[in-house]
């Protein structure tokens, strides 16, 4: 089923044929979304996610609604220069996107990290028929504090996929302070 345009992309399941109490997008990802400007930089007096189930459903309907600034701004900040901002608009504008299911959330591992475990369906065509096929994942997250302040905590995605050289002795990348093997480095 594909969302309507009122309809927040995450709300639609893909084994459920309607949504019941579904949202709008201006009630749900919307203001995550317009959290940054359209350059992409931050704007501090938005929205920001709550929790990393949260935000993985912020990504996906990012994905569902090509907004790449949103994808590459909610990845941990030492991963973002990384990316292929073009890569990802082609990809999310390619995929026919079919539904989110939040498969589990452990929301505290540590101090600061978390996980979601989801599966994000999109339609192929095999021949002639149309065939609903499912990207699982098990992802992490972060959530980082300002030093200085202890406030504006925001949690970020840990890309596994983006490659990196950094030893596990060195300190974090999500500036913890602590070394990368006992923080970050456990999830990606």
């Amino acid at each position: 089923m594909q969302p309507s345009i009122k309809t927040c992309p995450y709300q639609v399941h893909p084994l459920f044929t309607s949504v019941s109490n579904a949202l709008t997008y201006s009630n749900c990802c919307q203001p995550y979304h317009d959290n940054f400007y359209q350059d992409g930089t931050d704007n501090s007096e938005g929205a920001r996610a709550e929790s990393a189930e949260r935000l993985m459903r912020t990504r996906y309907s990012a994905f569902v609604l090509v907004k790449p600034e949103y994808i590459v701004k909610t990845t941990l900040p030492a991963q973002q220069d990384l990316f292929d901002i073009n890569a990802i608009e082609s990809w999310a504008k390619e995929t026919d996107w079919a539904g989110l299911e939040i498969v589990a959330h452990t929301p505290k591992l540590g101090k600061r990290h978390a996980q979601v475990e989801f599966k994000a369906y999109f339609n192929t065509l095999d021949g002639k028929e149309q065939k609903k096929k499912a990207h699982h994942e098990l992802s992490a997250f972060v959530k980082i504090v300002d030093k200085p302040t202890n406030t504006n905590a925001r949690w970020y995605f840990l890309d596994p996929t983006v490659s990196m050289s950094i030893t596990q002795k060195q300190p974090c990348i999500c500036g913890s302070g602590e070394k990368f093997k006992r923080c970050c480095g456990v999830y990606i």
